[in-house]
């Protein structure tokens, strides 16, 4: 696999993640395509017990994290729940409402979230929304690894969740 450099230009990484859990809660695998020219990286991992939306947003950071200096990037998810946290921005709003939702109870995975802030801040990053299992060749790759990382022995605990 070759790593990526991230470019320094104003050309662009495109990103692909995906998030699946056996159960819910349960365990759960993350995964993450990352593209630029020629080059491609992979990244995945799991945990023991945690959430689909956990897994999904962990991916998300995972990859924005694996780049070596800002940018610009087009990220795909078939999560509605990351997507529209930022494009209609759900995230401002609860941090705005001291990390309460519209109805005043807590914001569920506020600890991913922090993390993904800063990450948001140092990357240019356009949100689109892929529909999950529908022949995308970078997409369905990213759920291969998350069920593949989910399915493995010995998975490390989320440490952010409560369960």
């Amino acid at each position: 696999m070759t790593e990526i450099e991230t470019p320094g230009d104003d050309s662009g990484v495109r990103i692909y993640t995906d998030g699946c859990c056996f159960g819910n809660p349960g365990p759960g695998g993350y995964g993450a395509v990352l593209l630029f020219g020629e080059a491609r990286k992979e990244l995945s991992g799991g945990r023991r017990l945690t959430t689909n939306n956990r897994m999904e947003l962990l991916a998300v950071i995972e990859a924005l994290a694996s780049l070596t200096r800002p940018c610009r990037a087009d990220l795909f998810t078939d999560s509605q729940y990351v997507r529209n946290a930022i494009e209609k921005r759900w995230l401002a709003g609860w941090r705005k409402n001291g990390w309460k939702t519209a109805d005043k109870k807590p914001v569920k995975n506020k600890d991913l979230w922090e993390r993904l802030i800063p990450l948001l801040a140092t990357c240019q990053v356009r949100f689109h929304w892929v529909r999950g299992h529908t022949g995308v060749a970078e997409n369905e790759r990213c759920d291969v690894l998350a069920k593949a990382a989910a399915g493995k022995p010995g998975l490390v605990p989320d440490e952010g969740y409560p369960g």
